[in-house]
């Protein structure tokens, strides 16, 4: 078992396609994590994206899409060993956790933005009469 373990998800009314374009810029990676340096294990086009971690941390990490609704669910999951001891590891899955959480609710402002509350997303609405 590691360390730090982190599983959450999180609801996008979006194309999984509209998801991964954000989640494959390199430079979106160094500003949610800036302490890692990630590399592709393997790249799931629109069902998400995998990578090894080395850095602050050594393990590995993923976002899964699944697709739900008129979008997807945005599965992150962090498993890794610090590469220093850490004096509250409760705190550190914390921080990695609120990491994780800011990344997704990033991508789901972006791509949500300007949808009312309760209206379809752009990609599902019916055609305009």
């Amino acid at each position: 078992m590691t360390s730090i373990q982190v599983a959450d998800q999180t609801f996008v009314a979006a194309p999984g396609a509209a998801v991964a374009e954000i989640l494959t810029g390199e430079n979106n990676w160094r500003r949610w994590w800036p302490d890692l340096t990630l590399a592709v294990r393997e790249d799931r086009a629109d069902k998400g994206i995998r990578w090894s971690v080395t850095g602050a941390l050594s393990g590995t990490m993923e976002v899964w899409l699944e697709p739900a609704l008129d979008g997807v669910i945005l599965h992150y999951f962090l498993h890794a060993e610090p590469k220093a001891p850490i004096r509250d590891l409760s705190a550190a899955n914390r921080a990695r956790r609120v990491a994780g959480k800011d990344m997704s609710f990033e991508i789901k402002s972006r791509l949500e933005a300007g949808r009312p509350a309760g209206v379809a997303p752009a990609h599902t609405a019916p055609p305009a009469r």
